[in-house]
């Protein structure tokens, strides 16, 4: 079947692309980059164009409280308005475990209204929430630096590698609409300057990582479990050990 998916040249939809390609679908990248812009609708109404299903794991350019939400706002309803003139039976979008828990953070106020959007659209959806990547910890790192220190809280993360993040929506995008949510993590917890001062160790980055409970994640101070998975979530099975050693 025709897939199309929004956001199809980054990180993970570059991934997706080609393992949902692999398994045998009409695939089509939409980005600004080839031409579609889920933000100022140009090109989309052709992309979607006999898809039968849109994935949407599109980021904003800006994690600027304001910018982030006016993103996920206006990029959601111009996708659902154009899917349903052009009769695409199945929305799966890519989100964030615990969401919902922590409002003070606007990147995750902005994860939320984008999923209510898709809820309320009338089209049916897959919403699959996952955890932090792997290949996040030195962008964490980047977003924490002071000088040569890395400050971080010991709040509780749980992991996984990008590849299992495409897995897991690859697996969605091919089966039928949940009309819910599904989580997906990694296979053990960590607590987040464990997590990133394990990653830099890795490449040998000389920055110190402090641990300072302080220090906010995303503009929200995480105290307990908000961000790892729920009961039912799915664990994949690659550990930060054995991503580290095989990259």
């Amino acid at each position: 079947m025709k897939i199309v998916v929004i956001g199809g040249t980054g990180l993970i939809g570059s991934k997706l692309v080609a393992r949902l390609g692999a398994d045998g679908h009409e695939v089509l990248p939409a980005s600004p980059n080839t031409g579609v812009n889920s933000i100022t609708g140009e090109g989309l109404d052709d992309a979607l164009k006999g898809a039968a299903v849109v994935v949407d794991v599109s980021n904003s350019p800006s994690f600027e409280d304001s910018a982030v939400l006016e993103f996920f706002r206006t990029s959601t309803a111009n996708l659902v308005a154009a899917e349903a003139a052009a009769g695409v039976g199945h929305h799966v979008a890519l989100s964030v475990v615990g969401s919902e828990q922590l409002p003070a953070s606007g990147y995750l106020r902005a994860k939320v209204a984008q999923e209510e959007l898709i809820k309320a659209s009338g089209i049916p959806y897959s919403i699959v929430r996952a955890t932090q990547f792997f290949e996040f910890a030195k962008g964490i790192a980047a977003g924490a630096t002071e000088g040569g220190t890395v400050r971080l809280p010991s709040s509780l993360v749980q992991p996984l590698a990008s590849d299992d993040v495409v897995a897991a929506v690859a697996l969605a995008a091919a089966g039928g609409p949940l009309n819910g949510t599904t989580e997906v993590g990694g296979p053990e917890e960590i607590r987040l300057d464990e997590f990133v001062r394990r990653g830099l160790a890795a490449e040998e980055d000389p920055r110190e990582v402090v641990t300072d409970e302080s220090v906010g994640y995303f503009g929200a101070h995480p105290e307990g479990r908000e961000l790892l998975p729920g009961p039912g979530a799915h664990l994949a099975g690659t550990s930060f050990a054995d991503w580290l050693e095989r990259r």
